[in-house]
C-alpha cells in the first residue's frame, strides 16, 4: 500500500479525534447502570459481569489482531473499530434486556481492542514532525481522555435530557460517522507486505524490551486495577452508601480518574526521566490511601481527591511506561508488544471487579470497595519496591519514554 504524506495537523488531529470518539462509547453505560438495574432489576454482580465482559472483548480483540495492522496497515483495522463501536451503539439503543447489553459490551470491548493497540502505534507514527516528541502524549490522552469523558458525556445527557438510554448512543453514532471519515483522510503508515500473514497475537515479549516492558507493565497493572474500581463499581456505591441518583455525578466521579491521568501525562515530564515510573507509583499509592478514607468516612469530596491524586499517578506512569516500551521495539514488532502491555492492563481492569462483585454481594458493598482499596494499595507498595530495588527506573534511562 502506497504511504502518503504525514504533514498535515488537521488530519492528524483528525485520526485523534477517531481514536477518542471510540474510547467514548466503551465508558458511556457507567452512569447508566442504575437505570438498567431499576429497568431489568440487575444486581451488582451482574453490573460487574457486563463489565467485565467488555474487558474480555478487548483482551481477545487484542490478542486476535494484535498483530494484524503490521500486515494489513492500520486504517483497516481502525475502520473495523469503528464499525464496532457503531454497531454497539444500535444495540444498546435497541437493548431490551441483559443479552443485548452483553453482546453490546462485547462489541465495545472489540472496538476498544482494535483501536487501543492500533491508534496508538498509528499516532505515534502520523505524528508531523513538528510535534513528533509529543506522539504517544497525543495516542494516550485520546485514550485516556475518550474513556473520561465518556461517563461525563452520558450522564449529562441522562440528567438534563429526555430518552437517557436512548440519545447518548445515538448522538455517538453520528461521532461515529465523522471518525470514519477522519481516519479516511489519514494517509496509512505500513507497506503491506506482499505475502499476508495474519496471526495471533502472542503473549511475549522481544528479549530486548523485557527490560523496559517488566516495570511498566507492573505500574499499568496497579492503576488499571483502580480504573477497573472506579468504571465498574462507583456508580453503586455512590447510590447505595452515599445517596447519590444524579447521573451527572455519578459520571463525573467515573471519569475524573481518566482526565486526572491525562494531566498526568501531559505532566510527567517535569520529573526525571529514570524515575517517572516509581513517581508514579508512589502518587498512585498515596491516592489510593486517601480514596479508601473516603470510602470508609463516606466523604465524597475525600473520595474525589484520592481519585484526582490516584488519576494524576496513573497518567505519569502509563505514558512513561507506554512511552519507554514503544521506543524499546522493533519497529515491525511495534503493535503487538504495545498490544501486550495493554493486554496486561485489561488483565488488570476486569478480573478484580468480579471480585469486589462477590465479595459485595457476601460482605456489603462498602467492606469490599475498602477491601479492593487495601489490596490496591498493597499492589502499589510492591510494583513500587521491584521498580527500584529490580532497577526499573534503570530501563526509563535507557529508552526515555517521548518528550
Amino acid at each position: 500500500m502506497t504511504q502518503r504524506g504525514h504533514g498535515s495537523l488537521a488530519v492528524y488531529f483528525g485520526a485523534v479525534f477517531a481514536f477518542a470518539v471510540t474510547m467514548v462509547g466503551t465508558t458511556m453505560p457507567t452512569p447508566l447502570y442504575p437505570l438498567y438495574r431499576g429497568l431489568f432489576g440487575f444486581s451488582e454482580l451482574t453490573i460487574t459481569v457486563i463489565f467485565a465482559v467488555y474487558a474480555l472483548g478487548v483482551m481477545a480483540a487484542l490478542i486476535i489482531t494484535g498483530r494484524w495492522s503490521d500486515q494489513l496497515g492500520r486504517r483497516p483495522l481502525l475502520f473495523a473499530g469503528l464499525a464496532a463501536s457503531a454497531l454497539s451503539d444500535l444495540v444498546f439503543w435497541n437493548a431490551g434486556g441483559l443479552g443485548m447489553i452483553l453482546f453490546g459490551r462485547v462489541l465495545s470491548g472489540i472496538s476498544a481492542g482494535i483501536f487501543t493497540g492500533t491508534a496508538t502505534v498509528a499516532l505515534i507514527e502520523l505524528a508531523p514532525e513538528r510535534i513528533k516528541r509529543w506522539g504517544t502524549f497525543f495516542a494516550t490522552s485520546a485514550n485516556m481522555g475518550g474513556l473520561g469523558l465518556g461517563p461525563m458525556f452520558a450522564g449529562a445527557l441522562a440528567e438534563y435530557l429526555p430518552a437517557p438510554l436512548v440519545l447518548p448512543y445515538a448522538l455517538h453514532f453520528l461521532l461515529a460517522l465523522l471518525a470514519f471519515v477522519c481516519v479516511w483522510r489519514a494517509p496509512e503508515t505500513v507497506v503491506r507486505p506482499d505475502k499476508v500473514q495474519l496471526k495471533f497475537q502472542r503473549l511475549a515479549v522481544p528479549r530486548e524490551v523485557r527490560a523496559a516492558f517488566v516495570p511498566a507493565g507492573i505500574a499499568a497493572f496497579a492503576g488499571f486495577m483502580v480504573c477497573g474500581f472506579f468504571t465498574a463499581v462507583a456508580p453503586a456505591f455512590l447510590g447505595e452508601e452515599l445517596g447519590y441518583d444524579n447521573h451527572l455525578v455519578i459520571g463525573f466521579v467515573s471519569g475524573i480518574l481518566f482526565i486526572a491521568s491525562t494531566v498526568g501525562q501531559l505532566l510527567q515530564s517535569n520529573f526525571p526521566s529514570g524515575r517517572r515510573l516509581p513517581i508514579g507509583c508512589a502518587i498512585l499509592l498515596t491516592g489510593v490511601v486517601v480514596i479508601a478514607v473516603g470510602l470508609g468516612s463516606e466523604m465524597l469530596s475525600a473520595i474525589i481527591a484520592g481519585v484526582l491524586i490516584a488519576g494524576f499517578g496513573h497518567g505519569v506512569a502509563f505514558r512513561a511506561g507506554l512511552g519507554a516500551v514503544a521506543d524499546a521495539s522493533p519497529p515491525d514488532e511495534r503493535a503487538s508488544v504495545v498490544s501486550t502491555f495493554f493486554i496486561v492492563a485489561y488483565v488488570a481492569i476486569s478480573f478484580p471487579v468480579i471480585g469486589i462483585g462477590l465479595a459485595g454481594a457476601s460482605f456489603g458493598l462498602k467492606t469490599a470497595s475498602l477491601a479492593f482499596s487495601a489490596i490496591a494499595a498493597v499492589l502499589c507498595c510492591l510494583a513500587l519496591v521491584l521498580l527500584l530495588r529490580g532497577g526499573g527506573a534503570r530501563p526509563q534511562n535507557a529508552f526515555p519514554a517521548r518528550e
